[in-house]
């Protein structure tokens, strides 16, 4: 079945929530757009802006007859408001993470799956050109026998502390991203982790048993190793970036002049500058995400990023933490098992 012109509700108008109020207003096949925040003025006002109507709240925003919902709230709101998407037979795009641990989001699944709603989770390097082109490459198998990928997202500045503090850490809030990218490139699972991290610069982030610099192995199902870093600070500029080496050619995903990365090669030209934040990065990705997400409401079709891949991620940034907690490799089979899903 296809349905054209959708009304869209949309959850939280904060930065992200802003971001996705400016895609709505432009998507061909969204005939209206209602919102609801926290603060009142802050939906007005963007309400005001995009010509959107509001809602005094996500109850409210369903019960109003949306076609689907944009979940942009703050992180320990997700898996309330996909049960109320559930209960309202409305499916959901939901940013990441959908909780901070698999219980959380075994609660959901059942209830999805219950109910029989689509949702999808809010990784956005799935829609950026350079992933989808990467994921291509090893499909076809241009790379040959995948041997090593490296993944690094360091962020320019750090979050402020109140984020900080219930952001679930740096595995699971910040590499989540570089682990659900590398499982959508290789078309692989992790099946073990070996992490550390440590305190280099802002040490608040020890008041809540958390690093501002991290390094990570995952052992992936084919064979292949990868290796993640991650930090909160660099001062050339937001830095993504995604490597993988095979036995046939070798491939860079945000290696281009804005790379926030100086050479101090003799003769090598100086870059043209970083990136500021990941919505300078990755602004066509979050627009190709939304667009996905309304194209299968639309047709009834298949979830892009599915909660399924959600926990398989999520389950890996657990495995880190403890990794990282006692000094051991551990394997997603010891994470899932202490965890189990209850289905």
């Amino acid at each position: 079945m296809t349905r054209a012109g959708l009304h869209v509700g949309l959850a939280g108008v904060g930065r992200i929530g802003r971001l996705h109020a400016e895609t709505l207003a432009s998507l061909d096949g969204v005939s209206a757009v209602t919102v609801a925040d926290a603060d009142p003025a802050r939906a007005a006002e963007v309400a005001a802006t995009h010509s959107f109507a509001t809602a005094a709240g996500v109850e409210a925003l369903v019960d109003s007859g949306v076609d689907a919902l944009v979940i942009a709230t703050p992180t320990e709101s997700h898996a309330e408001l996909l049960g109320v998407a559930a209960r309202g037979r409305v499916p959901a795009f939901c940013e990441k993470p959908v909780a901070l641990e698999l219980e959380g989001v075994d609660a959901v699944m059942d209830e999805v799956e219950r109910a029989g709603i689509l949702v999808q989770v809010g990784f956005q390097r799935r829609f950026d050109d350079g992933y989808r082109a990467a994921h291509d490459a090893v499909r076809t198998g241009a790379l040959g026998k995948l041997l090593v990928l490296r993944a690094a997202t360091h962020d320019p500045a750090p979050p402020p502390e109140a984020y900080i503090a219930t952001s679930g850490g740096i595995f699971r809030d910040l590499q989540i991203h570089d682990i659900d990218a590398i499982r959508f490139v290789t078309g692989e699972d992790v099946v073990e982790v070996y992490a550390d991290g440590a305190v280099r610069e802002t040490g608040w982030f020890a008041r809540y048993d958390d690093v501002d610099a991290a390094v990570a192995v995952l052992r992936m199902s084919g064979g292949s190793l990868a290796i993640l870093s991650g930090t909160r600070r660099d001062p050339l500029g937001y830095d993504v970036r995604l490597e993988v080496f095979g036995t046939a050619d070798s491939i860079a995903v945000g290696a281009d002049e804005r790379s926030p990365l100086r050479s101090v090669e003799p003769g090598v030209a100086p870059r043209a500058g970083g990136y500021r934040d990941f919505v300078d990065r990755f602004g066509p990705a979050y627009r190709g995400e939304l667009a996905a997400f309304l194209e299968a409401v639309r047709r009834d079709g298949d979830s892009p990023c599915s909660l399924e891949d959600a926990r398989a991620a999520l389950a890996v940034a657990v495995a880190a933490d403890r990794s990282r907690a006692e000094r051991r490799p551990v394997s997603i089979e010891e994470v899932t098992r202490a965890d189990p899903v209850s289905r």
